[in-house]
């Protein structure tokens, strides 16, 4: 039985959350008390957190921030905000996906399964190319003896980079691969994230590993 954290301090709608989600043989509990939000988060073996971003203490973005700092868990927005740059923030952060409210509880429970399916599909495999692994379950990058830990969208780039060695990846793929749904397009933000991977690749020794192609996309060499 999937077990999935609700961090939502609306209390009508973090029941019928729970309620709807033990329908569907979900083990769903939520947080009531928002001064141990990080300890239940990171603590408790969960498949899945279901964060509002409109939070007593700290918002969303902060819990989301920290907590994605510690473990990989997916992580699914709930919030009122719509805005798109909300949305490309939250899911720039860590999150696996975006909701807003208010949201009919079937997509609800369709978003949790999809990410639930593409986690358990990632999970006990490593990617190597020449001394590079890529550990999927942990979002860690091994080169030789040393290991670091890769943030959720360096982890997403560099798997689909590592996946496609030597061919040529669009951006418009790799927008794909970092938020699943166009809607969250944001060209400015994708080369801040390729400078952010090509930075941590040089640290580890990795040097001029991700080739622009203009017009075109990148190559991993």
């Amino acid at each position: 039985m999937k077990k999935v954290l609700i961090i939502e301090d609306d209390i009508n709608l973090r029941k019928y959350i729970k309620d709807f989600l033990i329908g569907y043989d979900y083990n769903a509990q939520f947080v009531t008390d928002f001064d141990k939000v990080e300890e239940m988060a990171v603590e408790a073996s969960l498949d899945l957190i279901l964060l509002d971003i409109n939070l007593p203490k700290f918002d969303g973005f902060y819990f989301l921030k920290t907590i994605r700092k510690k473990v990989s868990t997916p992580i699914i927005i709930i919030s009122a905000r719509s805005a798109e740059q909300e949305q490309i923030r939250g899911m720039d952060l860590g999150a696996d996906d975006y909701i807003t409210k208010p949201f009919g509880i079937e997509l609800l429970i369709a978003k949790i399964n999809a990410v639930l399916r593409r986690t358990n599909s990632n999970k006990s495999k490593t990617i190597k190319v020449k001394d590079i692994t890529l550990i999927c379950e942990s979002m860690q990058l091994q080169v030789n003896d040393k290991i670091i830990e890769l943030s959720r969208n360096e982890y997403k780039l560099l798997k689909i980079f590592m996946t496609n060695y030597n061919k040529v990846v669009s951006r418009e793929e790799l927008l794909e691969e970092l938020w699943d749904d166009n809607v969250f397009v944001d060209d400015n933000t994708l080369t801040v994230n390729i400078t952010r991977l090509k930075k941590r690749l040089n640290e580890i020794g990795v040097k001029a590993s991700i080739i622009t192609k203009r017009g075109v996309g990148y190559v991993f060499q």
